[in-house]
């Protein structure tokens, strides 16, 4: 029968054996349609072993008095792994509820790209390919705030940590057999970073696809784009709800400078004609507007591409394959399509061409920009010829 812990000191028995065990595997529901910040209905947690009545829990942060405190410390607890899959939303939620950020971090994810099994491969995947197993999809989309769950939803939920043990300890074992444990650690160093799961309104604006330059246009969307951060994150309603991004671009396009004004947009939610959203635009708008031209935000300066070598792309491109097939790694782990695109505009810089990426490609990508080697096709594989 699936244990269901309620209770703080229930949890905390069961976070003190975790912490003397090797690793942990961590997974989590939650609802996310309705609210800014994600509200965090289930925490699944499952140790080395084969007994769930026993080794695997379902954790209820809905139960009243229920603090998850106890597991916190546990993500803390440096020496115990913490394995996840996809990890990123998860670790979004544990960093807001408890200002923790899990460490140390095994995701089967980003081991599965480093070992070969393709880009951002799906949990069912690997269950599929490493445990012959399968999942049972019925209560994916559940409302997991509910209250009892049902016994699918929690087989369900308990088998997204269950599996993950046996995933997690072949990954690990083909990453130490390749000598590869050392790339997953380099990729999960962005995944740790607890920057990634804050942000700060005056940022808000670089989220948006922007086409013009315009400083007073992009000092104006900056502004709006702060006050709507600002208000969703205070109400915790999605951020949607305030505008949404096509609306805002349309109020930076248009400007305007009262209730009147604004309610000529044709994009605007009826919510956000009057009230406090309203003035909230029209003052955002103002900010902009009067904004110090040497305060105005810029967007990034893309890479000059006038020089781009479209054949030299193209080769680079089946060098990437080549290499990508030969070190079995996913190809969008090395290096993207406009990765590939600067190389052959001149840009030798970049991810690619550090760490494990230049030893498995970017030092072949340099030598075929110089000119020091070729390419070759024979039989279905692509060979390297040094010129």
């Amino acid at each position: 029968m699936t244990q269901t812990l309620t209770s703080t000191d229930a949890l905390a028995a069961f976070c003190a054996r975790a912490a003397t065990a090797a690793y942990v595997t961590v997974d989590t529901e939650f609802l996310r349609e309705r609210t800014y910040f994600a509200q965090l209905c289930l925490v699944q947690l499952a140790l080395p072993g084969t007994d769930e009545t026993e080794d695997a829990v379902l954790i209820d942060p809905l139960a009243q008095g229920l603090s998850l405190e106890p597991l916190f410390d546990l993500f803390r607890n440096e020496s115990v792994v913490k394995v996840f899959h996809a990890a990123r939303q998860d670790l979004e939620i544990f960093h807001v509820d408890g200002n923790v950020v899990p460490k140390p971090l095994f995701d089967t994810q980003v081991a599965a790209m480093v070992c070969g099994y393709g880009d951002q491969v799906g949990y069912e995947t690997l269950v599929r390919k490493i445990t012959s197993g399968g999942v049972d999809k019925s209560s994916r989309f559940t409302d997991w705030s509910r209250r009892p769950l049902s016994d699918a939803q929690k087989s369900y939920a308990l088998a997204d940590v269950t599996h993950l043990r046996q995933i997690y300890e072949h990954l690990a074992a083909q990453l130490e057999e390749t000598g590869r444990t050392a790339w997953m650690e380099e990729e999960l160093r962005v995944l740790t970073n607890a920057d990634n799961y804050v942000v700060e309104p005056d940022n808000a604006w670089r989220r948006l696809k922007l086409r013009s330059n315009s400083g007073r246009f992009l000092a104006v969307v900056k502004e709006l784009a702060a006050f709507r951060e600002t208000h969703a994150q205070t109400r915790n309603i999605p951020r949607n709800r305030v505008i949404k991004d096509d609306a805002l671009m349309e109020i930076a396009s248009s400007k305007p400078k009262s209730i009147e004004d604004l309610s000529k947009s044709r994009l605007l939610l009826r919510e956000a004609r009057r009230g406090e959203i309203a003035e909230g635009l029209i003052a955002a708008v103002g900010r902009g507007l009067s904004a110090d031209p040497g305060t105005f935000p810029a967007l990034p300066k893309g890479r000059d591409r006038s020089a781009l070598n479209p054949a030299l792309a193209d080769l680079l491109r089946v060098l990437l394959k080549a290499k990508a097939e030969e070190a079995g790694v996913a190809q969008k782990l090395i290096a993207s399509a406009s990765d590939l695109d600067d190389i052959a505009a001149g840009h030798h810089d970049g991810l690619w061409c550090k760490g494990w990426r230049r030893d498995v490609f970017g030092e072949d990508a340099l030598r075929l920009t110089r000119g020091e080697i070729a390419l070759s096709a024979k039989g279905q594989k692509v060979q390297i010829i040094a010129v």
